[in-house]
């Protein structure tokens, strides 16, 4: 597949202005989506349940919503921000018996197409726009004029202009200022969930919890592990962001980055790839999927038992304690938050 950046110069903006378009759930991606397409002049309907608490809040900020059959029998795009493992049963119960002939449905992540969750009919035309970060930030940069990367990708395109529609709605939400980068379902989902449950989550919180356990059982403070293995690491991938890991060794010390090339391969080892790789064969196999759709469907007993108990843990106790000491930090708290 040819990697090239698309960018607004290169983009129909007027497409998607010329259908009417559903934004099907109000949460973090949603609300974004929503108010973004707005702001670009795009004709939006978010739709809701009508017992749902954002129905209101929607409705406050300026945008038309209406119920889930009245949203998606009068549009033309039907664009699904709602948790994987809930959308499949609200689609085939709500969204598609409603859906215009002929019409386009649009996800912001491939799960539930590329496991063959969701099956449209096969009069619909099937693309995805991923904005490549939370929709906090997706919005955020919209209102900074700076965009989002997004991710495009056709699944079915029945009626030949899927491809330029999906680029068209990038746009709207702000993502052809920063890129756009053509891509599939099956690579989306499986990088996606790769990154996730390697790197950026499942790694990176595992690697912090354990070096902060190893410093606080060798007696030190545990408000001076915190520091070291949690604090700091937002100092350091902000400079990897900024340039990679060589402009991040240019900005630390040489002894920090003697101890980088000359400890951190024991860390993370051929071993822990070896394991990597089991994990992407997972995904790529639908075994991931199928186990955690499962326990979805039971009520998510792991996740939610794993929830508390990570909360209870000294790190996350001691990080409260300090990021409450810190007037720069809008210190979050997911109880008092959500």
């Amino acid at each position: 597949m040819e990697s090239k950046i698309i960018y607004d110069k290169d983009i129909n903006q007027e497409l998607i202005k010329s259908k009417k378009v559903a934004i099907i759930g109000f949460g973090s991606q949603g609300h974004a989506h929503a108010l973004n397409l707005h702001e670009s002049g795009v004709d939006v309907v978010v739709g809701l349940r009508e017992s749902s608490e954002s129905y209101k809040r929607a409705s406050d900020m300026g945008l038309k919503v209406a119920n889930l059959k009245d949203a998606t029998s009068s549009s033309d795009v039907v664009m699904l921000l709602l948790p994987d493992q809930l959308m499949a049963d609200i689609y085939n119960n709500d969204i598609a018996p409603h859906m215009k002939d002929g019409a386009t449905l649009l996800f912001a992540h491939g799960f539930n197409i590329h496991f063959g969750e969701i099956i449209p009919r096969e009069d619909i035309s099937v693309a995805m726009i991923a904005p490549k970060g939370p929709g906090h930030l997706l919005r955020r940069t919209y209102k900074e004029e700076s965009g989002m990367p997004c991710l495009v990708a056709v699944e079915t395109d029945v009626n030949g202009k899927t491809f330029d529609l999906a680029l068209s709605y990038a746009s709207g939400i702000g993502g052809g200022r920063a890129g756009v980068l053509k891509t599939t379902f099956k690579e989306e989902t499986e990088t996606d969930l790769f990154g996730e449950q390697v790197v950026l989550c499942g790694g990176l919180t595992e690697l912090i919890r354990n070096g902060f356990e190893t410093l606080v059982e060798a007696g030190y403070q545990p408000e001076s592990a915190y520091f070291e293995t949690l604090h700091e690491v937002k100092l350091i991938v902000d400079l990897m962001y900024e340039g990679g890991f060589e402009w991040m060794r240019h900005s630390i010390s040489d002894t920090a980055e003697y101890g980088d090339f000359s400890r951190g391969s024991r860390i993370i080892t051929e071993e822990t790839k070896k394991e990597m790789k089991k994990v992407l064969e997972e995904i790529q196999s639908g075994a991931f999927a199928k186990e955690w759709m499962a326990q979805a469907r039971e009520g998510a007993p792991f996740l939610n038992e794993k929830r508390e108990e990570a909360s209870k843990h000294q790190l996350e106790n001691i990080g409260k304690e300090l990021r409450g000491m810190m007037p720069f930090l809008d210190a979050k708290d997911v109880r008092k938050d959500i």
